[in-house]
């Protein structure tokens, strides 16, 4: 069920989406007002996330590491893996970005029962997955920015050749359309065939992985499959970023599902676990720098406070602790 209520709910919006894009009344409801609406919730929604994120109290000096941190002069220090300064912080938060680097690293763990033993095993098939979309997603939205930029950027159809090496067919075959469904296909399909990711998994999960699915296949069906009015996309397109929309009638409904999908995820992106976009530069375990032993870190909650001293205590109930034959701290210090 945790997997089928999205299924369900992602077909149910496709379908009204594409009747919608049949209907005058609604194109210009899902072609404009949506995607309008859509972009306000991402904005106001992600930058009160990570403002209320970046002015968050830090009481703790917690950057996690995994090398020699710098001490004595003699002692050789990994400058990447403890880093000590900004330099290295930001070599580190870059590996994390661009490679995932704490993701490689990753392991799974499993009990054996002749033993029993627990053993450790690689887990590079995450990595790998998890990299080929997050790049692929890249390249497909920088792509994208041909419909949304008058006159086209030169560097756009470099790599439109780049992305379409393969010259496989007509049109031209780009490698990250391929990429970025087999490699949702396969994150979708660990949440199923691994039991406790499946237990851990959450409708949410589902559902992202659903609407960005959804994304990806009605842009290959539209690029590959069906014929579409790029003209007409693109005037639409213009007419978004410049404030004068205006819905072609010549624009299919298969777009209108396409571009429903794509607002659903921009309204859910700050209320989802998609937020690690932003969370990830935000994290005090790894924008921080390992330097504890040079700098003191001063905790902003450790303001001062009235407390009440043993001794205060003592002579608050001083005559009942005596009556009770307890023993006390005055009178030890006396004797």
């Amino acid at each position: 069920m945790k997997a089928l209520v999205p299924l369900a709910a992602i077909l149910g919006v496709a379908g009204l989406a594409y009747a919608g894009g049949l209907l005058p009344g609604t194109r210009a409801l899902l072609g404009v007002v949506l995607p309008y609406a859509a972009m306000g919730i991402f904005l106001i929604g992600f930058s009160f996330r990570v403002v209320r994120w970046a002015w968050s109290a830090l009481p703790f000096h917690i950057p996690t590491t995994c090398g020699q941190q710098k001490s004595l002069g003699w002692i050789r220090s990994n400058p990447i893996e403890n880093p000590n300064h900004k330099a290295g912080v930001a070599a580190r938060m870059a590996l994390e970005i661009l490679l995932f680097r704490s993701l490689f690293r990753n392991s799974q763990a499993r009990l054996e029962e002749e033993g029993p033993r627990l053993l450790y095993a690689e887990n590079k098939w995450l990595w790998l997955g998890a990299l080929a979309f997050h790049w692929s997603l890249l390249v497909v939205l920088v792509r994208h920015l041909r419909y949304f930029l008058s006159p086209v950027p030169a560097f756009l159809p470099a790599l439109d050749a780049v992305d379409g090496f393969l010259q496989i067919g007509a049109p031209q075959l780009f490698v990250t359309d391929a990429v970025i469904v087999a490699a949702l296909l396969y994150l979708l399909a660990r949440r199923f065939a691994n039991g406790r990711v499946r237990y851990l998994s959450l409708p949410g999960d589902f559902f992202a992985l659903f609407l960005l699915l959804g994304i990806a296949i009605t842009g290959i069906l539209m690029r590959y499959f069906t014929k579409v009015d790029l003209e007409g996309i693109k005037q639409l397109a213009l007419g978004l970023v410049t404030f004068s929309p205006l819905v072609p009638a010549s624009v299919g409904p298969l777009f209108f599902v396409h571009l429903t999908f794509a607002s659903l995820l921009l309204a859910y992106f700050p209320f989802s676990k998609l937020m690690h976009m932003g969370g990830i530069f935000l994290s005090p375990t790894r924008n921080l720098a390992n330097d504890s032993r040079a700098r003191r870190h001063v905790n902003p909650w450790d303001y001062p406070v009235k407390v009440h001293t043993y001794q205060e205590w003592e002579e608050e109930f001083h005559d009942k602790i005596a009556s009770a034959g307890l023993p006390l701290e005055k009178e030890r210090t006396r004797a």
